[in-house]
């Protein structure tokens, strides 16, 4: 009697408090272990790290009921080859990015983009449960808008005139700057819908615009700080950086910023940040 009366009330503590397991996913050459040591000790939920690219498939099928990407689809999988390369009409020789650039590196771009949100939402729609929910936070410029017309496009140019000064100093190679792009897409959200709509995995039960992505107004140092810590391990594995060079990159960025922020402080920016709520649709699609 009394081991039936535990088995009862053990029940009623799992109907009343449902356990929960999150799993966080980065890249491996990300540190889990500075993830893990921020966790809260007293947490109420059970925390596992799960290593390996978004953009492909990380969980058995069907086993997610909820998942959250923040802030991380405008991340490519790659650079596109066609910008790096000197033989085709895309090469993107004297920038790191395809702002203000040539219509095919524009394509190229998008293409990529199109390549890795497909699969993104293939494998997600593989892994989440029917009726599951995913949770998304993406950088998106207004439809119809160049990526110049952005805070966003900002930054890539301001970044790309510090490099060719670097260049011009002698500390960068020009071929090697010539090489170097930023692997970063900025959608839109009639294309985002589209891809959505496309690969029939997901209903889209909410779409909201938030606030701006990138706060111009906090300050150049700010911004400066925030793009270092994003870039520095690419810069180093490209360039052969030491901390001096990056020193000088980055004083460099906060200056050309002071300089360039109150033209776009005072004009409206056309990136923002877009919030939706997929729903997991009963259709099955093939990888």
């Amino acid at each position: 009697m009394k081991i039936k009366s535990y088995f009862q009330g053990l029940e009623l503590m799992q109907t009343a408090t449902p356990e929960f397991q999150v799993y966080f996913n980065d890249k491996t050459s990300n540190d889990f272990n500075t993830l893990f040591a921020l966790i809260p000790l007293k947490k109420r939920y059970f925390a596992a790290g799960v290593p390996g690219s978004f953009q492909g498939r990380l969980f058995p099928r069907a086993s997610l009921h909820i998942v959250n990407s923040s802030t991380a689809l405008h991340w490519l999988s790659r650079v596109p080859k066609e910008v790096g390369d000197i033989n085709s009409s895309a090469w993107n020789k004297g920038r790191i990015h395809y702002n203000n650039a040539s219509n095919e590196v524009l394509q190229a771009y998008s293409a990529q983009y199109v390549m890795d949100m497909e699969a993104f939402l293939l494998a997600r729609g593989h892994e989440i449960v029917c009726g599951g929910l995913m949770f998304i936070l993406v950088p998106v410029i207004a439809d119809g808008t160049l990526v110049s017309q952005t805070g966003l496009g900002l930054q890539a140019d301001v970044s790309g005139s510090c490099f060719m000064e670097m260049a011009k100093m002698d500390i960068v190679d020009e071929a090697k700057m010539d090489s170097f792009n930023l692997p970063m897409y900025f959608t839109s959200p009639k294309q985002e819908k589209e891809l959505v709509e496309k690969t029939g995995c997901f209903t889209i039960e909410r779409l909201e615009r938030l606030e701006t992505v990138f706060p111009l107004a906090s300050g150049a140092q700010i911004i400066s700080n925030h793009t270092r810590a994003l870039l520095e391990e690419s810069i180093k594995q490209h360039f052969g950086f030491g901390d001096n060079d990056l020193d000088t990159l980055f004083d460099l960025y906060s200056k050309r910023l002071v300089d360039s922020l109150p033209i776009f402080i005072k004009s409206e920016d056309k990136s923002f940040q877009m919030f939706l709520v997929l729903k997991r649709n009963d259709v099955i699609m093939a990888i």
